[in-house]
């Protein structure tokens, strides 16, 4: 226990706490803005990103991912908050903590593996593509000074790095904030800060029941949102953990990581904060700052509570181009520039998993429509290829008049039609052998189009031997097939 203790909290402690400086910075402008969006006031988003980011440092399956308040959990409860208000939002956010953690011990976690890498990378490249499209408003009808103050934002975080000795001491997005506050307050410009987004809280969370009548009314209003919120927290935070497993080049427990959301959420529910989930953006913000442990999520939480509550003055003077400079360079670190390259020499179907992944996460802003296109074609090009690696070879023994059929592959919905015509129904046979033991029958359609060759084989007067089923689709052919049951023909041929 006390190893596990010194590798998850206390192996990086000066790296931890300064990133988690750096995330706390950059998670006040959205969680106000992800308030925003959600039709509610910004301390709700605030409280549910302290709340989450510090549960989670305990209760997740991933050190050194953040979670917190997002965009994509806001967008889902726009409807609800407007048609019932914040205290069934509290309510909704409440069941998505006990969906997600009912789906940890369902252990749901295992269905990532039928997400395709093509996915990965198209998710990772459209929520790049959402970071970078959500800055363009403070970048829209502003003066140059706010152009010049993100150029030089950008300059400061890629440059200093190269500074000899500090250069790798401070986080370079941290010395950026601090940097272009200080000169915006030391010269008084006139351009758009933290401040403008919106009113900071003054004290801190109180537990909160949700004032909303405990009968089935309540609950068939909030569970279809909690449903939603459930599956789009979980996919975004098993994306994240996946992304930040390949970072880190280690491996993360996504069934704790879902029982921990839900602990999380629940928690936010409870002290007045909206639903949340991993943040792709600010987990590496995290990482590339130099936070690997659970220490900087916890500290990320602790600092912005703090900031909010004893810093406010200065934080509201932060500038937004500041901000804005630090998630352009997550936009840049995030989007995958490989896959780019990768075009020409990378299968057509994998390409085209890949950008339709895209186009739909950015058409829909909905990262669960994105990944469900993406994992339903990949599904499909792989039945289809799957489907072209079956073959049907014969042999004749013409002193006996019996051909041997011999079936190498997969047979299934795909293959189905190909096994059919790889058999001659018009040859004058004796004997007929289907030789299977290369063979694997996987569903109901691959079984029904052996029963047709059967039939058809005897219907024609050979007398047919199936031989070489391995267990498997021993056991599938013998529940389904009817080629060896009474009146066959008549169930196969209708009559």
């Amino acid at each position: 226990m006390f190893s596990s203790i010194k590798t998850h909290w206390l192996s990086n402690i000066r790296g931890d706490l300064l990133a988690g400086i750096v995330v706390a910075l950059a998670l006040i402008p959205e969680a106000i803005a992800f308030s925003i969006i959600a039709g509610v006031d910004p301390k709700v988003g605030l409280y549910a990103s302290f709340c989450i980011a510090v549960v989670i440092a305990f209760t997740g399956g991933r050190p050194g991912m953040i979670s917190a308040a997002t965009g994509a959990m806001a967008l889902l409860m726009v409807t609800l908050v407007r048609e019932h208000g914040l205290e069934y939002l509290l309510a909704a956010t409440l069941l998505t903590g006990v969906l997600q953690i009912a789906a940890g011990y369902l252990r749901l976690a295992t269905l990532m593996r039928f997400v395709s890498r093509s996915v990965v990378t198209g998710f990772v490249n459209a929520l790049a593509i959402l970071i970078f499209m959500a800055q363009l408003p403070e970048l829209t009808g502003v003066t140059w000074h706010v152009y010049a103050m993100t150029g030089a934002g950008l300059g400061i975080i890629y440059l200093f790095p190269y500074v000899p000795v500090v250069g790798r001491l401070l986080p370079s997005p941290l010395v950026c904030i601090v940097v272009l506050t200080a000169f915006a307050m030391f010269t008084g410009l006139d351009i758009r800060n933290v401040g403008d987004m919106g009113q900071l809280p003054d004290t801190l969370p109180i537990f909160l029941w949700p004032d909303v009548p405990l009968n089935l009314e309540t609950l068939l209003i909030i569970l279809p949102y909690a449903l939603a919120l459930t599956v789009v927290g979980l996919l975004e935070s098993m994306m994240t953990a996946t992304i930040v497993d390949d970072l880190t080049d280690t491996t993360s427990d996504r069934h704790r990581e879902c029982k921990g959301q839900g602990i999380a959420n629940i928690g936010s529910g409870l002290l007045g904060g909206m639903a949340g989930c991993a943040m792709i953006g600010q987990s590496i913000i995290n990482i590339k700052s130099g936070g690997r442990g659970r220490l900087s999520s916890l500290a990320a939480g602790v600092y912005l509570l703090l900031m909010v509550l004893v810093l406010d003055s200065l934080l509201v003077q932060i500038p937004m181009a500041a901000l804005v400079a630090v998630m352009i360079m997550v936009a840049i670190g995030t989007f995958s520039w490989d896959s780019i390259r990768n075009l020409r020499s990378h299968p057509m179907s994998t390409n085209i998993v890949m950008v339709v992944t895209v186009v739909v996460v950015v058409a829909t802003h909905n990262l669960a429509f994105g990944v469900l296109a993406g994992v339903l074609l990949a599904a499909l090009f792989f039945a289809n290829k799957i489907g072209h690696f079956m073959l049907v070879t014969s042999t004749l023994d013409e002193a006996t008049s019996t051909r041997t059929y011999h079936v190498v592959g997969q047979v299934f919905f795909s293959s189905s039609e190909k096994f059919l015509a790889s058999f001659d129904f018009r040859e004058a046979l004796d004997n007929v052998v289907i030789d299977l033991s290369r063979a694997h029958f996987w569903d109901i359609t691959a079984v029904g189009a052996l029963d047709k060759v059967v039939i058809k084989f005897r219907r024609d007067g050979a007398d047919v031997e199936v031989i070489g089923l391995n267990e498997a689709s021993a056991t599938v052919v013998d529940r389904f097939g009817v080629h060896d049951k009474p009146d066959a023909v008549d169930q196969l041929m209708g009559h």
